[in-house]
């Protein structure tokens, strides 16, 4: 599992003083605001040492998202820089996740059967639906679009990097 979670995105700037519209990825950013330190970085992979950190200024719904300030970050031209980066923590400033809670970040790379061992392919991502979170699984031929409920997905093991989605290969 990676040393880093990412938590979301910085879609783009927000006005002109710094601002960034958040997409938060499963999480709810209310519960980031603990964290006084963000990290951020271009890519979702990168190690912890490249990921930069910046000072959480403020934090505020806004319509149906989400709107981020940074202390660094003072106007729209910085901002522009920053646009579609990473939000992160190491694993270790994280609260671990409660039972049947699980971050993106540890369930991509998982790899996807069915409950008959048929392998589906490999968790690549996920996205967030709206009503429910859907597993993005592929393999050499096909891509599946798994709806992430426990009607879909009973089993989720972690310490064998493996998930069991009752799903049908020609669906």
């Amino acid at each position: 599992m990676s040393e880093v979670i990412v938590l979301g995105r910085l879609t783009s700037p927000f006005a002109i003083k710094g601002w960034f519209k958040l997409h938060p990825f499963g999480d709810d950013p209310e519960s980031w605001q603990a964290m006084p330190q963000w990290w951020v970085s271009p890519e979702s992979g990168a190690p912890l040492d490249a990921w930069q950190q910046l000072t959480l200024e403020a934090l505020t719904p806004h319509g149906k998202g989400w709107i981020v300030k940074f202390h660094e970050i003072s106007d729209r031209t910085a901002a522009e820089a920053y646009r579609g980066w990473y939000v992160g923590a190491p694993r270790s400033a994280l609260p671990e996740p409660e039972a049947d809670e699980f971050y993106w970040g540890d369930l991509v790379g998982c790899r996807v059967e069915t409950p008959k061992g048929q392998v589906l392919g490999v968790v690549q991502e996920l996205i967030s639906a709206g009503a429910h979170d859907v597993l993005v699984v592929r393999n050499d031929k096909k891509t599946h679009l798994i709806p992430f409920v426990r009607a879909y997905v009973p089993t989720v093991d972690l310490n064998e990097r493996r998930i069991v989605a009752d799903w049908s290969p020609e669906w």
